[in-house]
C-alpha cells in the first residue's frame, strides 16, 4: 500500500519581509521612526526654552538706555518659544516654526551693536543653540542653509575679523551634533534590523515545531494503521484471511488520506461517546463499554482520544492474549477520563524498547499534544490499564 505525504495543510514561513533587508522608518514599531519622531517633537521646545533663558541673562547686560530694545527682543523670543511649543511637532506648520527660529536669532544678531557691543554672548549663544537644534529637527538640505544664513547675518554685523572664532565654534558644534544624530539614527536602525531578524527566527522556529508536530502525528497515525496491518500479515503469515487484510488496508487508506472523516477543520464540540462507539463496534474484541453522560470535548481532543483508544485496543488484540477489554468514559464538567483495561498477560512499561512507538507516540505524545495526559499501568500476569485524561488535572 502506497502512503503519501502527511494530511493537513503545509505551514510555510512568511516571506513578506526580508529579515536582513532595510526597515522602513515609517513601519509600525520601528525604533528608527520613534527616534526621528522624538527628535522632531522635542527639538523645537528645547530651543524655545533655551533661547528664553539665554535672552533673560542677555537682557541683564543690555545698557539702560536701550532696555526697550532688549525687552522687545525678549518678547520676540518668548513669542517664538510659544510657537515652538504649540507648532513644533506639526507637519504643516513646520515652515512657520523655521521662520520664527531664523527671524528671532537674526534680530538678536543684528541688534548686538546696541545690546552690549559685538560680538556679545547673547547673540553667540542664541546662534549656536538654534543651529544645534536644527540638526535634530531638519534634514541637512534645510538645516545647513539655515545655519549658514544665520552665520552670514552675524558675520555681517561683527565683521570677518571678529567673527573667525564664532564661525569656528559654530562649525565644530554643528558638526558634532550632526554626527551624534547620524550615529543614534544608525543605532536605532540596527535595533530595527535585529528585532526583525529575531522575529523571523521565531517564525521559522514556530514553523519547524509545527512541522515536527505534524510529522510525529503522522508517524503515530501510520503506526496505528499501515504498520499494524503489516505486522498482522508478518506474524500470522498464511493463516491470515486475505479478505480481513483487504478490509484493514481499505480502512488504513481511508484514515491516511483523510477520507474517513477522522480529520476536522474546526475545533467544534464533539460527543466523545458517539466517536468511541464506532471504534468499539468495528473492532474484533469484545469490549464492555461503560458510558457516562457529559463527555463533550473539542474535535481535536476527541480525535486524539479516539486514536489513542484505538491503539490501546489494538495492543490488547496483538499482545494481551485475551479477546476482552473494558472501556470506561467519564465526563465531569470540563474534565474527561477514558480508561481501557484488560486482564491479559501484562508487561513492564519501562522495558519497552525505544524503537517501539505504539505507547509513546500513539498514546502518550498524542494526548500531550492536545493538552492531556496518558498513563499506562501494567505488570506481567496482572493485565494492563491505560488511563487518558483531558485536560491535565
Amino acid at each position: 500500500m502506497a502512503v503519501g505525504t502527511a494530511p493537513g495543510p503545509v505551514v510555510r514561513p512568511s516571506t513578506s519581509r526580508r529579515p536582513n533587508g532595510p526597515v522602513s522608518p515609517g513601519s509600525r514599531g520601528s525604533v528608527e521612526a520613534e527616534f526621528l519622531a522624538a527628535a522632531r517633537k522635542f527639538a523645537a521646545p528645547v530651543r524655545g526654552v533655551g533661547l528664553v533663558l539665554i535672552s533673560v541673562f542677555g537682557l541683564l547686560a543690555v545698557p539702560g538706555d536701550v532696555l526697550p530694545l532688549g525687552f522687545a527682543l525678549l518678547g520676540l523670543v518668548v513669542v517664538g518659544a510659544v510657537v515652538d511649543f504649540r507648532l513644533g511637532a506639526s507637519g504643516r506648520a513646520r515652515p512657520l516654526v523655521l521662520a520664527f527660529a531664523v527671524g528671532r536669532v537674526a534680530a538678536i544678531c543684528a541688534a548686538q551693536e546696541w545690546t552690549g557691543g559685538h560680538p556679545n554672548q547673547w547673540a553667540l549663544n542664541a546662534l549656536t543653540t538654534t543651529a544645534i537644534t536644527f540638526q535634530w529637527e531638519w534634514s541637512p538640505k534645510v538645516a545647513l542653509p539655515a545655519t549658514a544664513g544665520l552665520l552670514a547675518v552675524d558675520l555681517a554685523v561683527i565683521g570677518l575679523g571678529d567673527g573667525g572664532a564664532t564661525a569656528l565654534r559654530l562649525v565644530v558644534e554643528v558638526g558634532l551634533t550632526r554626527l551624534a544624530f547620524v550615529l543614534m539614527r544608525r543605532s536605532s536602525r540596527r535595533v530595527d534590523e535585529l528585532r526583525e531578524r529575531r522575529a523571523a527566527l521565531e517564525r521559522a522556529e514556530a514553523v519547524a515545531l509545527e512541522r515536527h508536530r505534524r510529522e510525529r502525528e503522522y508517524l503515530a497515525l501510520l503506526h496505528d494503521t499501515a504498520s499494524a496491518t503489516f505486522l498482522l500479515v508478518a506474524v500470522h503469515g498464511r493463516d491470515t484471511d486475505p479478505a480481513q487484510v483487504a478490509g484493514y488496508a481499505r480502512q488504513d487508506l481511508a484514515v491516511l488520506t483523510g477520507s474517513s472523516g477522522g480529520a476536522t477543520t474546526q475545533d467544534s464540540p464533539v460527543d466523545l461517546t458517539t466517536s468511541l462507539r464506532a471504534v468499539v463496534e468495528r473492532g474484533p474484541l469484545t469490549v464492555d463499554a461503560r458510558w457516562h453522560q457529559g463527555a463533550v470535548v473539542p474535535a481535536s481532543v476527541a480525535l486524539a482520544l479516539v486514536r489513542a483508544v484505538r491503539e490501546a485496543l489494538a495492543n490488547v488484540e496483538r499482545h494481551a492474549g485475551v479477546r476482552n477489554a473494558v472501556l470506561s468514559v467519564r465526563g465531569d464538567g470540563e474534565r474527561v477520563v477514558v480508561e481501557v483495561e484488560d486482564a491479559g498477560k501484562g508487561f513492564h512499561p519501562d522495558e519497552v524498547p525505544h524503537l517501539r512507538r505504539g505507547i509513546r507516540s500513539s498514546v502518550v505524545e498524542r494526548m500531550t499534544a492536545v493538552g492531556g495526559s496518558a498513563a499506562v499501568t501494567s505488570r506481567p500476569g496482572e493485565g494492563t490499564s491505560v488511563r487518558l485524561e483531558w485536560p491535565v488535572g
